[in-house]
């Protein structure tokens, strides 16, 4: 009996030195596999959020099969983001271009809308027609829970009469305006903030009537997820 248990005992050492190559085999199909993921997360662009959210799941399931634990938080931000452009793409489809301008960037979505869509020439009382335009994107709005952000603004012109003294007064009441509307169509006000810029920052050249016609303006914007 001893002489078979070493010779038993030979043999499968002689067989654990031949599968010594298996264990480095693993080790370098492991990092190649994170080597490739890598690679991969720096291909995914910010509009392409299935993909992103593909990668997230599968990262997780990755770090669960490597005795670590996954990150909920990283899931949770693939998802609002994912949520983010798909209220990028219906608003898109619901609203008239020629009334709204639509950007959108890794930090915000942001809405533009013209004076003359929204106010008469130096008032700040939302007109009838602005309430109809603002109503398909306070819809999809509110759906999120960012934070949304209204902005003021104005042209160079100086305001002689009426009831604001300053461009200045005039963009933060008109902020206020699309805030007070948005908040009576259900948007929780909690997560509303404004402000009005009057004519410190133009977008184009005051000395032109279009240039003008384009820095009376409204700009909502979306905070995205970071």
């Amino acid at each position: 009996m001893p002489i078979y248990k070493r010779r038993r005992d030979e043999i499968e050492n002689e067989l654990n030195k031949g599968a010594l190559w298996a264990v480095t085999y693993g080790d370098l199909m492991s990092y190649l596999m994170i080597f490739f993921l890598v690679l991969f997360s720096f291909s995914i662009t910010s509009t392409d959020r299935a993909k992103s959210r593909k990668y997230e799941e599968s990262l997780g399931n990755i770090q669960k099969a490597f005795g670590g634990k996954a990150d909920p938080r990283r899931l949770e931000r693939a998802l609002a983001k994912e949520k983010e452009e798909a209220t990028t793409e219906k608003l898109k489809g619901s609203v008239e271009s020629s009334l709204v301008q639509i950007e959108s960037s890794e930090k915000k979505l942001k809405l533009v809308l013209s004076e003359g869509v929204l106010f008469d020439s130096g008032k700040a009382e939302l007109r009838e027609k602005a309430k109809e335009v603002l109503k398909p994107i306070v819809a999809e709005l509110r759906k999120l829970p960012n934070d949304v952000f209204v902005e003021g603004h104005t042209d160079n012109i100086p305001i002689k009469s009426g009831r604001f003294l300053t461009n200045w007064e005039l963009s933060m009441a008109r902020a206020y305006s699309v805030i007070n509307y948005m908040e009576s169509l259900g948007m929780d006000k909690r997560k509303l903030a404004g402000i009005g810029y009057g004519e410190n920052r133009p977008v184009a050249d005051n000395s032109a009537h279009d240039g003008r016609a384009r820095n009376r303006r409204i700009e909502i914007s979306l905070m995205k997820t970071d």
